[in-house]
């Protein structure tokens, strides 16, 4: 017996479970896998199905997506030119009786925006010489500002800037397929300039609903409205899910211009018609540019890309 024993240990000693080596035979790091019960866990599973579910039911829209952008973000433009055509003699009165334009300044002001409206609109549009669109359309919302006077007006002021935040994302659109434009920056490359550009033009789109959450009277619904679309501007702003928290601004913004712009219940004669129809259509061109930042993403300077890296 005690011999068999003897000659049993060193058998069983030199016996290899994987001899050649096809196993994971490294230490256990102490990983543990994520507890599903975990409250934050939950929000993170939830977060992911509603991401899987936006992508698969957006993909028939997709690829008209940035048409649809730029279309809605110049919407104001072509609104704005029609108005001033069809009101000529109302703008050239308000013009020279109350902001004081001399005769012929007042003719010169109105037809240069009508004509730089209509073409940097059609070119945006037509994505035809956008670098200079954008350019002569940021240079009608700051003349326009100044020579009606509602530079110093927040409302006007909040709206403009996320209009122009809408102006930068078509110019960044514009950028994926173009070569170069500032040849005077030799410092920074094309993927650069377009981060920044990326970063500018999310950051001032969200300057419209800080401006709905400054303004009106507040109830219940108006506080949980504002709580959470705030928190969906932070995210835009910080690009943290960035195309989920666009896609539900878009979502909001337009259920809310419906419903409070509503310029066609309001009869042609009322003073009030001309405002809501103007912050109508604004709103539309905020919610392009929030459609243009769910096609291309947050870009390089954002927390998602971040977290590619990391």
């Amino acid at each position: 017996m005690s011999s068999r024993i003897n000659i049993a240990r060193p058998q069983a000693n030199s016996y290899n479970v994987d001899p050649h080596g096809l196993s994971n035979s490294r230490p256990s790091t102490g990983y543990r896998a994520a507890n599903p019960d975990d409250p934050l866990e939950k929000i993170r599973a939830v977060g992911k199905q509603v991401e899987d579910y936006t992508e698969i039911y957006s993909q028939p829209l997709k690829p008209h997506l940035p048409a649809i952008g730029r279309f809605l973000i110049v919407v104001t433009f072509l609104e704005d030119a029609l108005r001033i055509v069809t009101q000529w003699g109302d703008q050239l009165w308000y013009l020279q009786q109350h902001r004081k334009f001399p005769w012929g300044l007042s003719h010169l002001f109105l037809l240069i925006n009508i004509l730089v409206m209509l073409a940097g609109s059609s070119a945006v549009i037509l994505k035809r010489f956008t670098e200079y669109a954008v350019a002569g359309l940021l240079g009608v919302v700051v003349i326009q500002g100044f020579g009606y006077g509602l530079i110093f007006d927040l409302n006007f002021f909040l709206r403009n800037l996320s209009v122009i935040g809408g102006l930068f994302m078509v110019f960044s659109d514009s950028m994926i397929t173009r070569k170069s434009v500032f040849a005077g920056l030799p410092t920074l490359s094309e993927n650069d300039r377009r981060k920044y550009f990326l970063l500018t033009g999310r950051v001032l789109l969200i300057f419209l609903f800080l401006g709905f959450i400054l303004q009106g009277e507040w109830s219940f619904m108006r506080v949980l409205v504002s709580i959470v679309g705030f928190a969906a501007c932070v995210m835009v702003a910080v690009g943290f899910k960035a195309k989920w928290s666009a896609a539900f601004l878009v979502v909001v913004l337009s259920i809310f211009n419906v419903f409070a712009n509503n310029w066609w219940a309001v009869h042609s004669a009322h003073p009030q018609r001309d405002f809501l129809k103007y912050d109508f259509f604004q709103t539309l061109s905020i919610v392009g540019g929030l459609i243009l930042l769910v096609n291309m993403g947050p870009g390089g300077l954002s927390v998602d890309e971040k977290k590619k890296t990391y």
